[in-house]
């Protein structure tokens, strides 16, 4: 799947991207608790972006909780305060609810375009968001 569809996008895109060679592959749990602690602190976005540059591009281990703070410092966070933060699974149920409203609104992957109240999940054609783009305009 990842071969088919985001490797040649992000080539188009100008992006820098390869699976990588972690083995075995990270489980994001603490990634995305980590972005619940830097979301709460005004820094979701920029954290977001390097965790993902830092896996893709750079093949960093981001299941690693050391990893996950030093980036978390990196785009100005207290790194000992986030690592404290993971350790104690501060941001553990935060987590599990934005996972289960996601499952509620029909994410079962990425990336995921909500339209008008209609869930589009994987990549999509420009047209195919156009379409839904149209039909969402004309609803009521």
């Amino acid at each position: 799947m990842w071969a088919r569809s985001v490797y040649p996008l992000a080539e188009r895109l100008g992006v820098e991207i390869h699976l990588p060679q972690v083995s075995p592959q990270p489980h994001t749990h603490l990634a995305w608790e980590g972005f619940q602690f830097a979301r709460d602190n005004g820094r979701g976005t920029e954290y977001n972006h390097h965790v993902l540059e830092a896996f893709f591009r750079d093949g960093l281990d981001i299941g690693d909780p050391a990893v996950l703070a030093q980036l978390a410092g990196e785009v100005g966070l207290d790194a000992a305060e986030f690592r404290e933060a993971l350790d104690q699974r501060r941001y553990r149920e935060s987590h599990q609810a934005a996972l289960r409203e996601a499952y509620a609104r029909g994410l079962t992957g990425v990336p995921a375009f909500d339209i008008g109240g209609r869930m589009l999940v994987g990549l999509q054609s420009k047209e195919r968001l156009e379409e839904a783009m149209d039909e969402a305009s004309r609803r009521p």
